[in-house]
């Protein structure tokens, strides 16, 4: 046990390391001027070349890519996420205000998501091959090929612009949490559904189900201790890595919707070349990663313990 703890922080470690550094890369080698870039962000004007010089050895910029990197992450290694280049502010409290706004609407959209492809892949599940069945199949196939941003805009133009009933923008009230979780809760149904309805239809088919039945075990006993366990296992991989993607995803969302959260954080940090801020969204993506990945394998041996056996 020891062992596998050790495993899984190494390799944590490893993940999160090699965000950083692949990141890093890409902000550096980026085209164009990352100090004219830093520089046009903090002063918005036309940026004098002795200005570019200071904000070039303040960020570090001037002192090569392997410097700059250590003095970014020797600090990250206390829990210091640094300065942003652009502002001056610490990055973290800026951070935790972003994600205030961007968990509630992930949560959201997660719950609308497993709202509606519950009942879908029941629905499904019940006779395959039935008309349902495949009215149940295509419209979540549709739904997988709608991009985010195009359903977005429908939504709004439909119910903000046409029908007036919820708010396109921002973020003051409830109502403006709606639509992009609705946006949101959407693609993760059209996912969720095809996922649910492989794993109840697999799971139905088991080799030992028969003679459980001839033992006289009752219909609802046999969905409810053998196939639900059964058809939980793939549905819990796929809904821990749907509620990582929802964070990443909700950026778009984010955009389109004009709400502050981890969306305008990150593009206005990505166009402004604000190294600790973006360097800060990919290692708290990272890391969630890395937790869901782990909070899988440990309801993997509580559904089913002959999962963990090789490992013992």
């Amino acid at each position: 046990m020891t062992f596998a703890i050790l495993g899984l922080v190494l390799r944590a470690a490893v993940v999160v390391t090699g965000a950083a550094l692949l990141t890093f890369v890409l902000l550096w080698n980026a085209p164009g001027d990352p100090a004219m870039a830093i520089a046009q962000a903090r002063y918005n004007f036309v940026v004098p070349t002795e200005v570019l010089e200071q904000v070039r050895a303040e960020s570090g910029l001037d002192a090569g890519f392997w410097a700059a990197f250590k003095d970014w992450i020797g600090p990250l290694l206390v829990g210091d996420f640094g300065r942003s280049s652009v502002t001056g502010r610490e990055v973290w409290p800026d951070l935790v205000t972003a994600i205030g706004y961007t968990v509630p609407l992930a949560l959201m959209g997660l719950a609308i998501g497993l709202a509606i492809a519950l009942p879908l892949a029941a629905l499904a599940a019940r006779n395959p091959g039935s008309v349902l069945d495949r009215v149940c199949v295509a419209l979540a196939s549709v739904g997988v090929a709608i991009p985010q941003y195009w359903l977005g805009l429908l939504l709004i133009l439909l119910f903000a612009v046409h029908l007036g009933w919820l708010p396109a923008m921002g973020a003051r009230s409830t109502a403006n949490l709606v639509l992009p979780a609705l946006t949101l809760g959407l693609g993760v149904a059209a996912s969720l559904t095809r996922i649910i309805r492989s794993g109840i239809l697999e799971a139905r088919n088991q080799s030992f189900l028969p003679a459980i039945r001839r033992r006289g075990v009752s219909p609802s006993s046999i969905e409810r201790d053998h196939v639900a366990p059964h058809a939980a296992i793939p549905v819990v991989t796929v809904l821990g890595l749907e509620l990582a993607f929802l964070l990443e995803g909700v950026v778009v969302v984010e955009v389109i919707f004009g709400r502050p959260g981890l969306g305008g954080f990150l593009v206005t940090a990505i166009g402004a070349r604000d190294f600790p801020k973006v360097q800060a969204v990919v290692l708290l993506t990272a890391l969630l990663f890395v937790i869901i990945n782990l909070l899988i394998d440990i309801f993997y041996q509580v559904l089913d313990p002959r999962i963990g056996e090789h490992d013992a």
